[in-house]
């Protein structure tokens, strides 16, 4: 698979952890391309730390408005009924626990639902951003993510990497199936049939727990 079909395969098997009415936040990345993915049944509402409650989807190319940008300054739209305020207030609804889903990106996950999202020794960086307060505020935490980075592991026994939040992280979905954390370990109960169970171990540096239910990854 090539890169963009593998984002492809993350943002429709996320899109469908959404349910109508959700207030959602979406990471940097990956995440940002979940909406257009939505099903048509679905209404969610979008927000963005950068203080926004209703974001709509990407403007087309021309259509720029440079007074309406997310939290990793890409451009965006709005939807009627919208609300603008400052990052005060918008941190006050995520640390308030308003927001019912977050799905972000991740550099490392572990078995105990350790996050590690912002940070390479040694690299620069501009921060960690809010996802500090996603991770804590957010009534449940999703990894949109691809399964390895360069042939390294992503999906840990333990975090190497500085990490993010401790313990906040629900479920992990990749090219390669769909996996919770639970007080057992990782969960895999949903696998890409392109793959087997042996491929997605072998991918995984922690030792993952097969459910008893393993179904084909949803689509729809």
């Amino acid at each position: 698979m090539d890169k963009k079909e593998i984002r492809e395969i993350i943002a429709k098997r996320s899109a469908l952890e959404l349910k109508d009415g959700d207030v959602v936040n979406l990471g940097i990345g990956l995440p940002t391309i979940i909406p257009n993915y939505v099903p048509e049944n679905i209404r969610v509402v979008l927000q963005s730390e950068n203080g926004l409650l209703g974001m709509g989807p990407a403007p087309a190319e021309g259509e720029e408005n440079p007074d309406f940008v997310n939290a990793g300054g890409g451009y965006i739209t709005h939807k009627d009924g919208a609300s603008s305020f400052d990052s005060s207030m918008s941190f006050s609804v995520i640390r308030g626990g308003h927001v019912d889903v977050t799905i972000l990106g991740a550099l490392q996950v572990d078995e105990k639902g350790n996050l590690a999202n912002w940070m390479i020794p040694g690299k620069k960086t501009p921060g960690m951003g809010g996802a500090m307060d996603l991770l804590v505020g957010a009534k449940r935490v999703i990894l949109a993510m691809e399964h390895t980075a360069k042939g390294n592991h992503k999906i840990m026994t333990e975090c190497n990497l500085p990490l993010t939040a401790a313990g906040q992280v629900n479920m992990i979905i990749t090219e390669m199936g769909v996996m919770e954390i639970t007080p057992e370990g990782i969960v895999l109960t949903e696998i890409n049939p392109l793959f087997t169970v042996e491929q997605v171990q072998e991918a995984t540096n922690a030792k993952l727990i097969v459910s008893d239910n393993l179904i084909e990854m949803r689509k729809a």
